[in-house]
């Protein structure tokens, strides 16, 4: 057995226990919150090892070793420092965030302005995530071709198939833990791989003896992580983590933890982890440049071509083919644990923000896990077409973070916080930001002569990374100036934002529920409740006499009871009384036409209470069903 196929055995075994993990939560899926969010049950370990896992992959490491080798520390505001700082920055606003039922920030965004703004955002964002996983693709490519001479086509397949499969089958569920393997395959990988080149260099280099010898004769500038002055950081970290910590798929591992503990905790624990794989990737730099002196004598840019493959070469070049077969391995667990991160980001947005709310609001949940699952492979194919078209690995990330940043931090993080922007704002900051950056690359790209500087970088320093502080200021005066310019924002979609909105909006009388009554008793026998962290969860799922006309019911039950709303379209309707949108009762359509789910995720401590707001919105429905034709019953569970 040769070298390739020893590592298709390998590859063979770890993917079938990536599909089986897949295969087993496949039973979990009954609703699109479980498909998407794992039914926000994750805890501390599973978001912070799925966190780091998406963040750090296979063509990144590579790429983050070559940056290190020519430019030393100085490089981490490029990649490094921004994947770090962006979880720590997230981890602060959790519970500004946690508390909103939303699946993807299009859908949160049209919460806070209106349905006009959800479709672009959803289809930027989708976008932003096939590009990301485009560098998945790639710097897998990159280990094959260099490992075993392979097509880059092939890694492409083999990524795009295993992802596909397991994504499919497992939704979120599926990605965390499948992500936990996957770090710690990675991570393994990565200190080993440290240890094994400095022992290499000791071994193998007549002037260095110790471990000692090869940090001391390390040169101090290589140290210092502002070599490039205070000025060129400011503009990396302006123009790069107001992206990342807007990046949608953090923010959808903080809607499905089990609690804002939870979260928070597992975001820090996500950026220490990253601290622990980039800091062997320096140390593997350091030891690779003493092997190699050749390629940091050649500077930065010209020595990249051979410093980002430079972990591969040494690794082909020293070790057995069981090793180079694990190391492939390691890195293979790399780029998946990000494509499928990126798949599932992505393809929530075709789903949920494209399909469910524009084309078939009122689909069964059955259709629309159907729905789920052909999104998945819809990004999958979309990024490994892509693969083909685009050649840096890193720039692909860059690209895809500068169009984020530019086109949706201000509507996203002025919407949080401002109570003042309003919807043509957000649409004014989105449109504008984005063709401007969009623009800029473009133009950059073309004027740009092979290997040089990029080209608006030689014109001024604060036209970098093509353009992306500039296009961000344009978003935001764009943003600013319409909002102050329009109308404020209706009550509705301040409410799940702002307390005073909300209490505004529930001063209605509460209404009196008989707790000692056979119909909520009889009630309660139907209720399912599970306590998950700091909340619980409650499910109702009912059943019609007839057919249910999901657009006639939702417009009969909001002309009838004004507490009920549809802020992110008819899918889905809340009886928002409060502030804490997960605690208001909301309803979905069922896994067939005639069936109507009722949740609420309320905090433990106000179970009961929530239990009653459950009986009087069940009682709300019945009487708006009744109005359409359709009687709406409950099992007698006696």
């Amino acid at each position: 057995m040769d070298g390739y196929q020893l590592f298709m055995a390998m590859l063979a075994v770890y993917l079938c226990g990536l599909i089986g993990i897949g295969w087993y939560f496949t039973k979990r899926q009954k609703t699109v919150t479980d498909f998407w969010l794992a039914g926000r049950k994750v805890g501390t370990i599973g978001v912070g090892f799925s966190s780091a896992a998406s963040w750090l992959t296979a063509g990144g490491i590579l790429a983050v070793i070559g940056f290190f080798m020519l430019l030393g520390m100085g490089s981490i505001w490029g990649f490094v420092a921004p994947n770090i700082l962006a979880l720590l920055i997230i981890a602060i606003f959790v519970k500004r965030i946690k508390h909103l039922p939303a699946i993807t920030q299009a859908e949160l965004l049209e919460q806070r302005y209106s349905s006009a703004i959800r479709a672009p955002v959803g289809i930027i964002i989708t976008i932003v995530m096939i590009l990301f996983a485009v560098a998945d693709i790639k710097g897998f490519a990159l280990v094959l071709q260099i490992f075993y001479g392979v097509d880059p086509i092939y890694a492409a397949l083999i990524v795009a198939l295993a992802v596909s499969v397991y994504v499919t089958l497992g939704g979120l569920h599926a990605v965390v833990w499948t992500d936990v393997i996957q770090f710690a395959f990675l991570s393994i990988f990565a200190i080993i791989m440290a240890f094994l080149a400095v022992d290499s260099v000791t071994s193998n280099v007549a002037t260095i003896s110790t471990a000692s010898d090869l940090f001391s004769g390390v040169p101090g500038d290589w140290w210092n992580p502002f070599i490039i002055g205070i000025p060129m950081v400011l503009i990396f970290v302006f123009a790069i983590i107001p992206g990342w910590i807007t990046e949608q798929d953090p923010w959808q591992k903080v809607w499905a933890a089990k609690d804002s503990t939870s979260a928070r905790n597992g975001l820090v624990l996500g950026s220490l982890l990253v601290t622990i794989v980039f800091s062997a990737c320096a140390v593997i730099a350091i030891a690779l440049s003493a092997l190699y002196p050749e390629i940091p004598a050649a500077g930065f840019p010209m020595g990249m071509a051979q410093a980002e493959p430079a972990l591969l070469t040494y690794i082909v070049s020293t070790f057995s083919p069981a090793i180079i077969g694990l190391s492939a391995i390691g890195l293979a667990a790399a780029s998946m644990s990000c494509a499928d991160t990126f798949a599932t980001s992505g393809a929530s947005c075709v789903s949920r923000d494209i399909y469910q709310r524009f084309i078939r609001p009122d689909a069964t949940m059955k259709q629309m896990l159907a729905i789920n699952r052909l999104s998945v492979l819809f990004i999958v194919a979309a990024a490994t077409v892509a693969s083909f078209f685009i050649d840096g690995i890193i720039e692909a990330i860059h690209i895809a973070t500068f169009i984020a940043s530019a086109s949706y931090f201000f509507p996203l993080m002025g919407g949080l916080y401002w109570k003042r922007a309003t919807k043509e704002g957000a649409l004014a900051g989105l449109i504008v930001g984005a063709v401007a950056q969009i623009s800029f690359t473009i133009y950059d790209k073309v004027m740009t002569s092979p290997m040089a500087p990029p080209y608006l970088e030689t014109v001024h320093p604060i036209l970098m990374n093509h353009g992306v502080i500039v296009g961000m200021a344009l978003s935001g005066i764009a943003f600013f100036g319409v909002s102050f310019m329009t109308r404020p924002s209706n009550i509705v979609n301040l409410a799940p934002f702002f307390k005073e909105a909300a209490e505004e909006l529930a001063s209605h009388e509460a209404q009196a529920v008989d707790e000692d009554s056979a119909e909520y008793k009889k009630f309660l026998k139907n209720v399912d409740e599970q306590i998950t962290g700091e909340r619980a969860h409650l499910h109702l799922r009912l059943e019609g006499s007839a057919t249910v006309n999901w657009t006639r019911f939702v417009e009969q039950l909001k002309d009838s009871y004004a507490a009920w709303v549809t802020p992110t379209g008819i899918d889905s309707v809340y009886r928002l009384i409060q502030a804490d949108m997960l605690a208001c009762v909301s309803i979905t359509r069922g896994e067939g036409e005639k069936e109507i789910w009722f949740a609420s995720e309320p905090p433990v401590d106000s179970v009961e209470m929530q239990k009653r707001e459950l009986f009087i919105a069940y009682k709300e429905v019945a009487a708006a069903l009744e109005e359409t034709g359709v009687i709406l019953t409950m099992a007698n569970n006696d």
